[in-house]
């Protein structure tokens, strides 16, 4: 392709999920005239069925769960006139209500994130597109494919999400067999929820169902609750899964779910059968990449269909990028936003930072909350990197005292010799806030020395960051 630099440089965008509405408004921002496809809604699924209803409903998980627990706070619920008889207060879920709210604030949200594109100049095109080469995007607009629109563009960013992964032996009907996307639709909180998958999806609906008020079954293939993340963090898991009466089914893989009308059955591979009222089905997610023309342009997909690209979101065709879910980039909706302004950024010879891996910050919506960011524990133990580690447990944390706290850490990775942050982990509520100063240390390259000399309010959940910090200080024993 031939760009002509006498014209505004033209960006057709599939998909208006966060790396598509980020990419947009980058577009918008240098002054390119940039054209964005959606058939759902912007935010696409992450903002209408996926991050932000979940999140919501976490949320309210968790309020129910501290009124819940706000006894041993000394927080004490009384008959009317009998104030010597203190009650343990029973939680009473309006599931249709809570649903009803996340909704309509998921699609607040979308139409928030509508009119700012429009507000920047951005022209936002209704229907399903696909790629027509290297050079433009044609739009089915009208019903069973009756009108289209062909937008002409010099650099095309594909940023179309996933879907659930289904099961031949356990398919999802929207009524006992689940996916995400089907929560939203109960009535009412589910008697036994069977959870199948016990990943960060999993085990978010998991931890939200229990505190929720529903019996819960957790059935993991791996011998661990997020098989892949830090070992110390999911024993916290494990431990307040426990705790809370869910039952754990480790080293177990589902070989079909039935629908038996009033309930379902699942069936183990090693002959085992469970029963309960609902399954949910978190076994993965799929990318929309099918027939959408990739191949045809020729970019470059893998057997599972996410698309390959590089540290800037270039694809193997060089005017073509792609963000988000579909690609082979960490599926995190806040990867998906950075890298959808990454992408335009190198398409427009503004400044582009490559993506290190090592320096994203993710973060697990159980209660407590994992966040973490650097390397791993795997990676020491591997000698990947060479790091001091340091786990601080909340339970010495005043403010921790003081919520009443019971589970969580905050541990810390430092180079030797240099005392160089190369990661953390942190498990406690609101972990995804915590992070944002480990974040920056990794980002910045700062000491531990560095960051032990930052002021952290006294008391707060916080100033375990910096303890741990000072933990990992050491004078020179060289003399």
């Amino acid at each position: 392709m031939v760009f002509d630099f006498e014209r505004t440089q033209r960006i057709a965008i599939l998909g208006g999920g966060p790396g598509g509405y980020e990419a947009a408004l980058a577009g918008a921002q240098l002054g390119a005239d940039v054209t964005l496809v959606e058939h759902t809604g912007v935010g696409g699924s992450a903002v209408l069925t996926d991050v932000v209803p979940s999140k919501t409903l976490i949320a309210t998980a968790d309020a129910a769960q501290a009124i819940a627990d706000a006894g041993e706070l000394g927080v004490q619920f009384y008959a009317k006139g009998d104030h010597d008889k203190p009650l343990k207060p029973e939680v009473a879920i309006n599931l249709l209500a809570i649903n009803k709210r996340l909704l309509a604030l998921a699609g607040q949200q979308s139409e928030d994130m509508r009119t700012q594109l429009l507000e920047a100049g951005v022209k936002i095109i209704s229907g399903h597109g696909r790629l027509e080469g290297d050079e433009a995007i044609v739009v089915s607009t009208g019903p069973a494919g009756t009108d289209f629109d062909r937008i002409e563009a010099d650099t095309i960013i594909v940023s179309v999400g996933a879907s659930p992964r289904e099961l031949p032996s356990a398919k999802p009907d929207g009524k006992r067999i689940l996916t995400w996307k089907h929560l939203y639709d109960l009535p009412a909180v589910p008697e036994h929820l069977i959870v199948v998958g016990s990943g960060v999806t999993g085990a978010e609906f998991a931890s939200a169902y229990m505190n929720l008020g529903s019996k819960v079954t957790l059935v993991s293939s791996r011998d661990q609750v997020l098989p892949g993340e830090d070992q110390d963090a999911a024993k916290v898991l494990e431990k307040v899964f426990t705790r809370g009466g869910m039952e754990l089914l480790a080293k177990s893989r589902a070989e079909s779910v039935e629908n038996t009308g009033d309930g379902v059955r699942v069936t183990l591979s090693d002959g085992r059968v469970v029963e309960g009222s609902h399954c949910l089905m978190a076994v993965g997610a799929i990318p929309n990449t099918a027939d959408i023309g990739l191949e045809e342009a020729g970019v470059q997909v893998t057997p599972s269909g996410n698309i390959r690209i590089n540290k800037v979101g270039r694809t193997s065709v060089p005017n073509v990028y792609a963000v988000g879910d579909c690609t082979t980039m960490m599926p995190l909706a806040s990867v998906a936003s950075m890298l959808g302004r990454t992408a335009v950024f190198h398409a427009m010879g503004d400044v582009a930072i490559p993506f290190d891996t090592h320096k994203i910050a993710a973060n697990i919506f159980t209660s407590p909350e994992i966040a973490t960011v650097g390397w791993t524990q795997p990676a020491l133990e591997e000698g990947t990197v060479s790091a001091e580690v340091h786990k601080l447990p909340l339970s010495s944390n005043a403010r921790a005292k003081m919520m009443g706290v019971k589970d969580g850490f905050v541990k810390l990775y430092a180079r030797e010799g240099s005392g160089t942050i190369v990661g953390g982990v942190i498990v406690a509520p609101r972990a995804s806030e915590l992070i944002y100063p480990i974040s920056i240390a990794v980002e910045r390259r700062l000491t531990v020395d560095q960051v032990a000399r930052v002021f952290a309010a006294y008391p707060s959940l916080a100033g375990s960051i910096t303890d741990a910090a000072r933990a990992l200080h050491h004078v020179d024993r060289r003399s």
